[in-house]
């Protein structure tokens, strides 16, 4: 962990949902804690409650036992201090992508920054994702790969304390994911950002995190083990293809959602 100081704390979390069947239990007394300027990511087969417990983070839903914590403040809703990216960028097709972050800016800061002030701090954060240059087109007009940089960007625009992402690269082809990847290591060494990164994909964890959380199939899913990677940072996918640890940490991440899994207690 980056230090001591946790970002988010989630102790003893349940949480159920009702059914014609009776309720059914997706995620069963998970505790974690993530330190200030750590990336975590979130990896499990599909079903085991990762976007459950994600949402919870975010104050999307309300845990049925447990408490959620965000700078020692419990967690009873969604706030600017938790940013989150969504697979779908959720861009308004009718605005630019400068007026999509001045939505999120304008609803943070006004009457905290003046207007020139709010315009600056908006081009800002598009820079901060290589978008200035689409400051003016609208969602039709750009990629895929570019809505999400700008999803990013209206994310970091309200100077969250951590950054929830829930599979923002999955429907994105494998070269722009690649740069968007390498877009989020660039953000997170320039801001120090602490990042909650939900993925399937086992490469992407382990580039990425400081730790992976490996979580159990559902029901009653928790986090079945924790596998801290310890390679240097800043970090290269081209140096990484040929490192033996990389591929240490791959195999360790696979043998779990393939073999371990479902014999954890």
């Amino acid at each position: 962990m980056k230090n001591n100081q946790a970002v988010i704390r989630v102790q003893n979390v349940s949480q159920s949902f009702p059914t014609a069947k009776g309720p059914f239990l997706a995620l069963d007394n998970v505790s974690f804690d993530i330190a200030q300027g750590e990336t975590v990511s979130l990896i499990g087969h599909s079903g085991c409650g990762k976007s459950t417990l994600l949402n919870l983070i975010a104050g999307l839903s309300r845990p049925t036992e447990g408490v959620l914590l965000c700078d020692n403040q419990e967690i009873t809703g969604p706030g600017p201090e938790r940013g989150v990216v969504f697979q779908n960028h959720s861009l308004l097709p009718w605005l630019t992508t400068f007026e999509n972050v001045a939505l999120a800016v304008n609803q943070v800061f006004k009457g905290v920054m003046s207007k020139s002030e709010m315009r600056d701090w908006i081009s800002h954060n598009l820079d901060l994702v290589h978008m200035g240059h689409a400051a003016d087109k609208r969602p039709g007009e750009i990629s895929g790969g570019m809505k999400q940089r700008v999803g990013i960007a209206r994310a970091l625009a309200m100077k969250p304390k951590v950054l929830l992402m829930d599979e923002p690269f999955g429907a994105l082809d494998a070269l722009t994911r690649a740069h968007l990847q390498d877009a989020v290591m660039e953000i997170q060494s320039r801001l120090k950002t602490t990042i909650l990164l939900i993925t399937h994909d086992v490469d992407e964890a382990v580039l990425l995190s400081d730790r992976v959380m490996m979580m159990t199939n559902g029901p009653a899913a928790k986090v079945g083990d924790v596998l801290q990677v310890e390679l240097a940072r800043p970090r290269s996918r081209l140096a990484l293809a040929n490192d033996p640890m990389f591929h240490q940490y791959r195999q360790q991440v696979l043998q779990f959602l393939y073999e371990k899994h479902r014999s954890v207690a």
